[in-house]
């Protein structure tokens, strides 16, 4: 009898370690693939559609470093938030004097704002693809998603708006219908092709701005700790992190080649019905209703979901109550701020310009906050005393020194051009 349970026992044990890591996996999988792909909202769409109208495929090597930081830092946020506990705000607190602890929460908060306007300025594009005037559906829109908030009954819509979004899906199955030039594709994703303009520079700020935003790096810490992800599960997160950056950018580099195989080098795009002529190779006369769609699902999501994150963000550095199950009098700040950014939102979208203008201009400020998040995570993964074992080792460093210093000078390059141009330099 030993003879036989022996060999079932030691062919069981791993078959049943596999079983249980895919399944710790399975578990574990969720917040890096959500944060990341939360990117390729409507900012990320009309940035990554722009930028494939006006300079075609060469935008696409420059994609390719920003996603080797982009995995970076979505790695150390994962890691902070599983090794420690605490999202990363709370972490801030902890760590920092008070002042650099205001003043991250105050980054968080202006670039939050600025994806909120984002969001109801992709609103008002997908409602005036169908004749309706920004005017009215974006009022309508910011009264619809805070009712729906503040009575909670947001995570019923949030499933519908998320499915609504999935419209994007379309883009990769787009790209090859569109017929790029493959060689080019290739050689400008391995090869820079870089230019020497403001104007490239603005688009590549923008690139940043929408790839590497701090609300990802706030969902990923906050959807780490309330999935009660630890240490010894982290691997199984690693990869959830790793991938979902990974998987994000693959989306966005497919939205830059159907756009710029369809209308590329004809110019910054004007309107979101220039952006949905990308979709025409597949959805033909459909293209607009479809982009409308997708637009309108990811920018009604997002537009509940960024200023969400501010307040929590700020709720927890400063220490009070924060959910949406609360009354105003029990959490008027957390709501408050809430209200406050749907206001200003609505308020910035409903002045007169060119929306899609306005929504690549937002990433642009978006790309020259987001180095002032990367340094204080950067800070936090380093530190030994605060991550034991589990901080940046000898790889980690310097990649993640490099990606900061990298994003930062890109920002700094192109607000010391900006200043020179106002005073004729």
């Amino acid at each position: 009898m030993s003879q036989i349970t022996e060999p079932t026992t030691t062919t069981t044990a791993p078959a049943r370690s596999r079983y249980r890591s895919f399944f710790l996996y399975l578990a574990a999988a969720g917040p890096g693939l959500i944060a990341a792909n939360a990117g390729n909202d409507a900012g990320g769409v009309a940035t990554y559609a722009s930028a494939g109208a006006e300079f075609g495929y060469r935008p696409l090597f420059f994609i390719v470093i920003i996603t080797i930081g982009y995995v970076c830092i979505q790695e150390m946020v994962a890691r902070l938030a599983a090794h420690t506990g605490k999202g990363l705000a709370a972490l801030i607190r902890e760590q920092f004097s008070l002042r650099l602890s205001a003043f991250a929460v105050f980054a968080f908060a202006i670039a939050n704002v600025g994806l909120v306007v984002t969001e109801f300025a992709g609103i008002g594009s997908a409602f005036e693809l169908w004749g309706v005037s920004r005017y009215l559906s974006v009022p309508i829109a910011a009264v619809a998603i805070w009712l729906l908030v503040i009575v909670g009954s947001y995570r019923y819509a949030e499933r519908v708006f998320l499915l609504l979004s999935l419209a994007f899906v379309t883009y990769p199955i787009a790209m090859f219908f569109g017929h790029p030039n493959w060689s080019q594709v290739v050689s400008n994703t391995f090869i820079p092709h870089f230019l020497g303009s403001k104007a490239f520079l603005l688009v590549g700020v923008a690139l940043i701005g929408t790839t590497i935003t701090p609300y990802i790096q706030l969902y990923t810490a906050g959807a780490v700790v309330d999935r009660g992800i630890g240490p010894e599960e982290y691997k199984y997160e690693r990869v959830d992190a790793v991938s979902g950056a990974i998987l994000s950018d693959v989306i966005s580099v497919c939205i830059i080649v159907a756009t710029a195989a369809v209308i590329g080098g004809t110019g910054p795009l004007a309107s979101a019905a220039d952006a949905a002529k990308a979709l025409e190779p597949l959805a033909g006369q459909w293209a607009a209703t479809l982009f409308g769609i997708g637009l309108l699902g990811a920018s009604a999501l997002a537009a509940a979901v960024v200023p969400l994150s501010t307040s929590y963000a700020v709720a927890e550095a400063v220490g009070v109550e924060r959910s949406v199950s609360k009354s105003f009098r029990e959490a008027p700040l957390f709501l408050g701020l809430f209200t406050v950014q749907l206001l200003i939102g609505a308020a910035v979208v409903l002045v007169p310009g060119n929306l899609f203008t306005l929504i690549v201009n937002t990433q642009v400020f978006e790309g020259i906050v987001t180095p002032i998040t990367l340094v204080f995570v950067l800070v936090l993964a380093n530190r030994r005393s605060l991550m034991g074992a589990a901080a940046n080792g000898r790889l980690a460093r310097p990649v993640g020194f490099l990606t900061v210093v990298f994003i930062g000078g890109f920002a700094l390059v192109f607000v010391a051009i900006t200043v020179a141009g106002w005073f004729g330099g």
